[in-house]
């Protein structure tokens, strides 16, 4: 039997040749199918693989958006008047008024009841830009105010008797909605 030196030509595949014994059942012969890729294709799977495993964690780690008609949820936001003071070095005492935390972070669609309290400074008056709000804020007390965060941005908290450096301030923070 001589080779095909040629290596471009297929060789047709061997069939198997069954043998059987007289007198002997007739046996069925355990077929195995093997399968060979190419490694353009294997490459292909894996890296539909990998872009399908990444899209899934995506999709999985995404905040669902709210069902129209769903209840909101309240939010309770814990705030603080704070102050700080200084003195310079020729001697003259600084003080600047703050709230605390200064920035807030909501989503769209929430509740959010705002609880201040009086920590530094007799009185606040304040507002938020954007939403209407008023109110003040005096040392000991609790003020609340509540609201929904209906319109996605940032609202400024503006303290009116620290609107800037003048008067120890600007007593300014933020709340954002999302």
């Amino acid at each position: 039997m001589q080779l095909n030196s040629d290596s471009n030509r297929r060789r047709k595949p061997v069939q198997p040749v069954s043998f059987t014994v007289p007198g002997q059942p007739k046996r069925r012969r355990a077929s195995a199918n093997l399968y060979v890729l190419k490694r353009k294709h294997l490459l292909l799977a894996v890296g539909a693989l990998v872009l399908l495993s990444a899209f899934i964690l995506y999709a999985s780690q995404r905040e669902s958006a709210p069902v129209a008609g769903a209840a909101a949820v309240e939010r309770t936001i814990h705030l603080v008047t704070g102050e700080f003071k200084s003195t310079t070095p020729d001697g003259k005492e600084i003080e600047a008024y703050r709230w605390d935390p200064g920035t807030v972070v909501v989503h769209k669609g929430d509740k959010v009841k705002l609880s201040i309290y009086g920590v530094n400074g007799a009185s606040h008056p304040f507002i938020i830009e954007g939403l209407g709000i008023k109110g003040e804020v005096k040392k000991g007390e609790e003020t609340v105010v509540t609201f929904k965060a209906d319109k996605e941005g940032t609202y400024r908290i503006i303290c009116l008797t620290h609107p800037d450096i003048a008067h120890n301030g600007p007593m300014i923070g933020y709340i954002i909605v999302d």
